[in-house]
């Protein structure tokens, strides 16, 4: 009998677990879900709109900015912070890189992408000052961040827009590579994109800096006890945050072909939106890259797919709300259940 029990109890073990495959994969099923119902509601003349070639192209080529945004914001959300100057700095940035990238000055293109990013780690580093050493709330330290870079993108700007940028500069937006007519192109958004979501994946998964990002979203306390730095990782995280958040405006400058005050607005709520749809926990120490992407991809499949119904942004805006309520709510009840 005590063999059969044992061998119950390992069938049992080894048996298929519905409740760990809709955590793992749940985000990623509910994507393709998506993509179907929106790839059959477009159907036209036999042919869906949606999976066209040019369309599926575009949806990433427009997810790019956000979602390079969204990949540093979830370093920031597991270690239990939150960054809401991603909008303003991506405004800011751009603008000083296309005043330094502008056609009349003649200067390299590289020069215009030194600055931007060493502005962006420059700023993130700020943020994570305040919240490390100053012990500044993150919503507050980030918050006032995001006033104030956006107030000194207008005034170096005086409020309009910086534009005759080289062609070199417009390249790392407009470009694209392995160009084969209209049938096949890859367009340089959206490599960097992806260069920034593999760089990504490397540090949290495989590096010391991803494990003490965990640990700091998992337990502050204990990291610190384990000899983890925290003030210094902080800092460095934000750090990374304000990095990709350099590399996403020089994106969206070269792209609109103008360095614009006003640009990114809203941007840093996407971009927590897509960590959290992709099942980031906002209380700290969960988090993955490829759910982030794949969250990064659902509102920009949503937004294309609504546009290409004729739906109005407004209802765009209202679902975009409601999904995120959602991932929040199963995110509390999913840590309520461990605790």
């Amino acid at each position: 009998m005590s063999n059969e029990a044992s061998a119950s109890a390992g069938t049992k073990k080894t048996g298929f677990d519905v409740k760990a495959f809709i955590s793992k994969w749940g985000i990623f099923l509910i994507f393709i879900g998506m993509c179907i119902v929106i790839a059959i509601l477009t159907i036209d003349n036999g042919v869906s709109i949606f999976l066209k070639f040019r369309n599926i192209v575009n949806v990433l080529r427009q997810s790019s900015v956000i979602g390079i945004i969204a990949l540093g914001v979830t370093f920031v959300i597991i270690t239990g912070g939150i960054d809401l100057s991603s909008g303003s700095l991506v405004a800011m940035i751009g603008s000083i890189a296309a005043m330094v990238a502008r056609e009349v000055y003649g200067l390299p293109m590289f020069l215009a992408v030194v600055v931007a990013i060493a502005l962006g780690l420059l700023a993130g580093g700020i943020n994570g000052t305040l919240t490390a050493k100053f012990k500044i709330p993150p919503f507050i330290a980030t918050l006032g961040m995001m006033v104030s870079a956006r107030g000194v993108g207008y005034l170096v700007t005086n409020g309009r827009p910086v534009d005759n940028l080289s062609d070199s500069f417009q390249f790392l937006g407009q470009g694209t590579i392995l160009n084969f007519g209209r049938n096949f192109f890859i367009p340089i958004p959206v490599l960097i994109f992806l260069a920034a979501i593999l760089l990504s994946h490397f540090l949290l998964s495989s590096t010391r800096f991803g494990k003490y990002t965990s640990a700091l979203g998992g337990n502050e306390q204990a990291a610190y006890i384990c000899g983890v730095n925290v003030d210094r990782h902080k800092i460095m995280v934000y750090a990374y945050a304000g990095f990709l958040t350099s590399i996403a405006a020089v994106v969206l400058t070269s792209r609109v072909s103008a360095g614009q005050p006003s640009a990114g607005i809203m941007y840093e709520l996407d971009a927590i939106a897509s960590a959290v749809i992709g099942g980031t926990s906002l209380q700290g120490g969960i988090g993955t890259i490829g759910g982030t992407v794949v969250g990064t991809l659902i509102i920009g499949v949503m937004n294309n797919g609504l546009d290409l119904l004729g739906v109005s942004s407004y209802w765009q805006q209202i679902m975009k709300g409601v999904i995120i309520i959602v991932a929040v709510i199963i995110d509390t009840m999913r840590n309520r259940g461990k605790k």
